[in-house]
């Protein structure tokens, strides 16, 4: 990657030593810019309307505006900014307020350099990537037995993109659901890249949850 292709990211923590840290880490690695820092959610909403990045690393516990509500303001007034939650909490009911609130990425603060990079890189180009405690718990919670899916939903999604929205919304990556209905990987992605044009949302995540609303994902009653 070169510099003019740099990755711009903007840190939003109250905590200075780990924005410190963060910096120093991300100075380190070739591609990756840090072009702000922010103490406080309303801050982090500021900074990032103002500086447009590709990516905000938000924590979850600020003063003024929380992450997650500093999450859903942004992603309302811009979409194209990237977030990905980085705290050490992993309770189920923060993780589903995250991704209710538009992040795309969620790595606990004691994960390694190569989680949280990944996790930058795969939400600046629009994919999703959370930490994997965080997704075997996503996968918990969305498993269930095979069943017949919501006839009257999307009618506009062939069998097979149905197939595959069910297991978006039971949190499935890529590579489970292309184990799963044994396809390959490049196959679920152009399942879900027609997926997400014929629902009209802009990332998996909306996709899950508003494939939820239908009746994807659930166990049978």
């Amino acid at each position: 990657m070169t510099a003019e292709a740099s990755l711009r990211i903007l840190v939003a923590d109250d905590h200075q030593l780990f924005r410190d840290g963060v910096r120093a880490l991300l100075a380190s690695l070739e591609g990756l810019e840090v072009v702000g820092e922010a103490a406080t959610g309303d801050d982090a909403l500021a900074l990032a309307l103002e500086l447009r990045p590709d990516v905000v690393l938000m924590d979850v516990q600020m003063p003024g505006l929380d992450g997650i509500e500093a999450t859903r303001r942004l992603r309302g007034a811009a979409p194209e900014v990237g977030v990905v939650v980085v705290t050490m909490y992993e309770d189920d009911e923060l993780v589903f307020a995250a991704l209710r609130a538009g992040a795309r990425g969620y790595v606990l603060k004691g994960a390694g350099q190569e989680q949280l990079v990944r996790a930058i890189e795969a939400v600046a180009r629009g994919e999703a990537l959370y930490h994997p405690r965080i997704a075997e718990r996503m996968l918990q919670f969305f498993r269930v037995a095979r069943r017949d899916l919501p006839l009257a939903a999307f009618p506009d999604l062939t069998e097979r993109e149905r197939e595959v929205l069910d297991l978006i919304a039971r949190g499935g990556d890529n590579a489970a659901i292309a184990r799963r209905l044994g396809i390959s990987g490049k196959t679920v992605r152009n399942h879900v890249s027609s997926i997400l044009s014929k629902l009209q949302v802009a990332d998996r995540t909306q996709a899950a949850l508003k494939a939820r609303e239908a009746g994807f994902g659930e166990a049978p009653g």
